[in-house]
C-alpha cells in the first residue's frame, strides 16, 4: 500500500508535457463528437484558415455538424443516436434527405423529420423524453 501512494505522488509532482495536454484535448473532442482523427485534423485546418480564434472556430464547426445539431435539438438521446437517425434517412434538411452525419449545417437551414410514421414516432418519443433539457439559444 505504501508503494502505490508513493507512485501516485511521484506522477502528480511531474510536469505535464505539452504533448500530453494536446493529446488529451484531442481525444476529448474526438470521443465527445464521435469523429475520427482525420476528420478532426480537417476541421483544425479549416479553423486555422478562418479569421478569428482557432479554438472558437473549431468548436463552431463541430457544433454545426448535422448529427450534433440533431442531438442538441433533443431529437436523439446521444450523438451516436443522432448519427443513426441521419444514416437511416429519418432527417430532412431544407426538405431534402441528408444521410451524412458530418453534413455542415448553415444558420438558415430548415431541419425536419421525414413524413413516415416510424420516423415521427421515434423522434417525438425522444423529444418528449428529453424535453426537460434546455435547447441552446443558437438553435
Amino acid at each position: 500500500q505504501l508503494k502505490s501512494s508513493s507512485i501516485n505522488q511521484s506522477t502528480s509532482n511531474k510536469k505535464i508535457s505539452q504533448y500530453r495536454i494536446r493529446l488529451e484535448e484531442n481525444q476529448k473532442l474526438r470521443f465527445h463528437y464521435g469523429i475520427t482523427e482525420r476528420q478532426l485534423l480537417n476541421y483544425v485546418r479549416i479553423a486555422r484558415k478562418a479569421k478569428g480564434s482557432t479554438g472558437e472556430v473549431l468548436l463552431q464547426l463541430l457544433e454545426m455538424r448535422l448529427d450534433n445539431v440533431i442531438f442538441r435539438l433533443g431529437m436523439a438521446p446521444t450523438i451516436p443516436g443522432a448519427r443513426q437517425l441521419v444514416n437511416h434517412r429519418h432527417i430532412l434538411v431544407n426538405n431534402r434527405i441528408v444521410d451524412i452525419p458530418s453534413y455542415r449545417c448553415k444558420p438558415q437551414d430548415f431541419i425536419t423529420i421525414k413524413d413516415r410514421q416510424k420516423s415521427q414516432a421515434i423522434i417525438s418519443k425522444n423529444i418528449d423524453f428529453y424535453q426537460k433539457y434546455k435547447i441552446p439559444n443558437h438553435l
